[in-house]
């Protein structure tokens, strides 16, 4: 027989990155943070911006886990919330109900939230465009959901296939939502100015009408490429 559990699971004392790592990942493309990490780091492609977003989003993920049609835990996430984080709520990708809509998102942006990631529906659209707070989500559904629990915040979650620490960094914008895991922020911060460097050595070379990079057509002249005739 399972045990009941509780209402909430809740932790607050997690580490956080180093303030000049944020700073370091301000304005870079998602697409560069995940070159750092080896291709990978981006949640599921459906989790999206509810409206284009002007500039990326960095911030620090606070996790929560949330019942299916229950969003208890990302209420108790918010008032655990610092300026500047993340909210992350993992839903299992429930999609009954949504689990936010503007009122919340009004009181995020109040307590200093810079955007809210879920792999769960929202609601109230114009409402939530309207709040100002960048949100990213599977999609939009009427539906409300209650605040019974049982739920989890400030331990790990998985959102999009990509396994979520609180204290882990997000970068945000419009392609997608990149986690990098706190243990690999230093390194990632690290490697941005050669693939910076790397980015514009190339568009400099697109603009001056290559047509197949020299790594490509190296490979294609080798040995391990069977050419049939």
């Amino acid at each position: 027989m399972i045990e009941e559990p509780p209402l909430l699971t809740m932790r607050s004392d997690f580490h956080r990155p180093a303030p000049q790592h944020l700073t370091a990942l301000a304005g870079v493309p998602t697409g560069f943070v995940a070159d750092a990490m080896n291709g990978r780091g981006a949640v599921d492609y459906r989790i999206k911006p509810l409206s284009p977003v002007s500039k990326t989003v960095v911030g620090t993920a606070m996790t929560c886990h949330c019942g299916p049609a229950d969003n208890l835990a990302l209420f108790a996430a918010l008032s655990e919330a610092r300026p500047g984080d993340i909210l992350v709520a993992a839903t299992d990708a429930f999609t009954g109900t949504a689990v936010v809509g503007d009122l919340l998102l009004g009181m995020a942006r109040n307590r200093g939230i810079v955007a809210l990631v879920t792999d769960g529906l929202a609601r109230d659209h114009s409402g939530c465009l309207a709040v100002g707070v960048p949100l990213f989500c599977a999609g939009l559904t009427p539906n409300s959901p209650a605040r019974n629990g049982p739920g989890t915040v400030g331990l790990p979650v998985v959102l999009g296939g990509v396994s979520v620490e609180a204290g882990d960094i997000l970068v945000a914008d419009n392609d997608g939502v990149v986690v990098i895991p706190l243990s690999r922020a230093a390194d990632v911060v690290l490697q941005l100015d050669s693939i910076r460097a790397s980015e514009a050595a190339m568009d400099t070379a697109v603009e001056r009408g290559i047509q197949v990079p020299d790594f490509i057509s190296s490979i294609l002249a080798g040995p391990q490429v069977r050419k049939l005739r």
